[in-house]
């Protein structure tokens, strides 16, 4: 990463953003906002900066999204519910007087092309651990011209993640009080998006043809379809946190220290990972709003607190200042001691990944999960867990048996190719963020779980009868739409194209 440069005090807290590179002139060209992970309008530091740095020398400012091939191997599950969160949010834009630009191809030729072309003063990004991203950003800051200043902000984690700790975290209890000392500072309410004098006055973007877009995108990705449970958007993730009809916030909070590891009680989860994820909605929103009800829910409100700032903080943590997120050799010492101490135990079964991913074990708890993952776009947490340490057992090894998690994982579930995931894969299968256990073969010293553990804690059975159903209604209602008059003719125009 570039080095990074001391900033002016501004509308948006100075720790919470970094110069990347810094001008070499006090140019007043257009702002752009590279928008990439945070895809939002509302509640978002990054667009508060860009508008911040627009406003103080009263120039242009337009948000980009840069449209790549399919990142990280994103299916049409992933890309359209982004694409139609993306024209919701251009509309949004529209009504601010903030002129939209989406481009498609590489960044790192799209992105600084672009800034040339407008001769721009100034590009903020918002801010992703991911290695990709970071390189991406790397080169940008070398194409760019002189003239133009690189301003990186964290707009997805409540404190940002260089002020929480400079340094790879062991777990959660090493960086809980870190968090916790910083957040007077930075859970702090979000200012009002400043008055732009000159607005879009050097703008004049392309129409998006987002039917075509849409049409393309799910042609593409079409192997792992959409999902129809959440609507995307911020609109829709607003109705998700505290909607009149189910919101989390309004009528589910209540339950949630008791019920969210019930894979029998999907609802007792907030149901907000899609949207956080894409950015559509703030985590520090929804913090802010979740204190405001702590009186009445103390613990459930903790909870989701530890959850929605601790675990996920923790993930960004471990991905930013561990380049291997997603190898064993991402694991600690002692994690890839004790896994290739047994990688040569006997396993009582033996799965190849086609088998995995059709479900096709002696398992039907586990294969329950699989399908919950494949057909719902969204396994329970609790499972997620059960799963991927399944895996472990039945590949002939650690690499394989992440390899597969990590696949299976980005290829189904609508939150997928993040830094939780990673994590969360890592946890089961390495030891990430957690202790050595009882040695056993095959795992080593690495935390175990088995049916019977399951059978204890939740009803397994009542759990495979419930995605049973749900697997059923779904393959009827995509045979219900394939078979609809508007379907077949749209099925018609897409295989009709190039």
């Amino acid at each position: 990463m570039a080095n990074v440069h001391p900033l002016q005090p501004g509308l948006v807290h100075g720790g919470r953003v970094r110069v990347l590179k810094p001008s070499s002139s006090s140019s007043t060209g257009p702002v752009v906002y590279w928008m990439f992970r945070d895809q939002r309008a509302s509640d978002n530091w990054a667009l508060l900066h860009a508008a911040d740095l627009a406003a103080r020398s009263s120039a242009p400012l337009a948000v980009v999204f840069n449209l790549f091939h399919r990142f990280l191997g994103a299916h049409s599950r992933q890309l359209g519910f982004m694409i139609r969160g993306l024209r919701l949010l251009s509309l949004r834009f529209q009504s601010l007087g903030i002129p939209f630009l989406l481009l498609r191809g590489d960044a790192v030729d799209t992105i600084p092309e672009l800034l040339y072309r407008c001769g721009a003063s100034y590009l903020v990004t918002d801010f992703s651990p991911l290695r990709q991203v970071r390189a991406w950003k790397d080169d940008i800051c070398s194409r760019v011209c002189p003239g133009v200043a690189v301003h990186e902000v964290d707009a997805h984690n409540v404190v940002p993640l260089w002020v929480a700790s400079q340094k790879l975290e062991y777990g959660a209890r090493t960086i809980r009080g870190k968090i916790h000392k910083l957040l007077p500072e930075y859970l702090v309410g979000f200012p009002e998006l400043p008055i732009l004098e000159n607005k879009g006055k050097a703008w004049d973007p392309p129409e998006i043809d987002w039917d075509e877009l849409l049409a393309d995108v799910l042609r593409r990705g079409e192997d792992v379809p959409e999902i129809r449970w959440c609507e995307p958007g911020e609109e829709g993730a607003m109705e998700v946190l505290k909607g009149s009809k189910d919101g989390f916030f309004t009528k589910r909070l209540k339950n949630y220290e008791s019920d969210r590891n019930d894979p029998l009680k999907p609802k007792g989860l907030s149901g907000l990972s899609p949207y956080l994820h894409f950015g559509q909605i703030s985590a520090q929103r929804c913090a802010l709003d979740a204190q405001a009800l702590r009186k009445s829910h103390p613990k459930s409100v903790d909870a989701f607190l530890e959850e929605l700032i601790v675990r996920r903080e923790l993930a960004d943590n471990f991905c930013y200042y561990q380049p291997h997120y997603d190898s064993l050799q991402g694991a600690w010492e002692w994690a890839r001691k004790t896994l290739m101490d047994h990688a040569g135990d006997k396993r009582e079964h033996i799965y190849t990944k086609e088998q995995l991913e059709k479900a096709k074990t002696a398992d039907p708890l586990w294969n329950a999960a699989q399908l919950e993952m494949v057909h719902h776009g969204k396994m329970h947490g609790f499972m997620r867990m059960y799963w991927a340490k399944k895996i472990l057992e039945w590949t002939t090894g650690p690499e394989e048996a992440l390899s597969v998690a990590i696949y299976l994982n980005d290829k189904y579930e609508i939150d997928g190719r993040d830094p939780n995931g990673y994590v969360g894969c890592m946890w089961s299968i390495c030891g990430i963020h957690d202790q050595g256990w009882k040695e056993r073969p095959v795992f080593g010293k690495i935390r175990y779980m088995n049916y019977a553990g399951c059978k204890r804690k939740f009803d397994v059975d009542g759990y495979i009868s419930y995605i049973n159903k749900l697997v059923f209604e779904t393959k009827k209602r995509k045979s219900e739409a394939i078979s609809s008059p508007v379907a077949n003719h749209v099925q018609k125009v897409m295989k009709s194209r190039p």
